[in-house]
């Protein structure tokens, strides 16, 4: 009977070496209507610093891109863009609702979970958590 021994070396580098072959999940394309969408309800606001968390009552006027950016207006001229830690399957599709447990009291806060329902069944159809929030205001305000 043989007895195969391995250096802690030789397990780190075959570690990495299967590591280096893995590739990050791409981001899927956003459609060109989307695109445009989201070109439109931010023409002439600039990036503000991204926030940890939103007050809830500004999340009350959302606006759905895709299955990964929210928009939430707050005003008329500010808007807090945020984009889903992957994608949420089925938000924005009609006859779905997302729903959000805020552990944070008032607020909604990066990493909390979205689920997405679908009405009519009752039943999730995907979910994902939040990113930061972005606040994107007009120039010169």
């Amino acid at each position: 009977m043989r007895r195969l021994t391995f250096s802690a070396s030789a397990l780190v580098a075959g570690a990495l070496a299967v590591a280096g072959c893995a590739t990050a999940p791409q981001r899927a394309e956003r459609s060109p209507e989307a695109e445009a969408q989201l070109a439109r309800l931010l023409e002439g606001k600039v990036a503000g610093q991204p926030q940890s968390c939103l007050s809830s009552f500004r999340t009350q006027d959302m606006t759905v891109i895709d299955e990964r950016t929210i928009l939430y207006r707050d005003g008329s001229n500010r808007v807090w863009r945020n984009d889903m830690l992957g994608p949420c399957t089925g938000l924005g599709r009609p006859g779905t609702a997302i729903v959000t447990r805020q552990v944070s009291g008032g607020t909604l806060c990066r990493g909390e979970i979205a689920q997405i329902i679908d009405t009519a069944a009752g039943f999730t159809t995907g979910s994902c958590a939040f990113g930061d929030f972005v606040p994107y205001t007009g120039a010169g305000r």
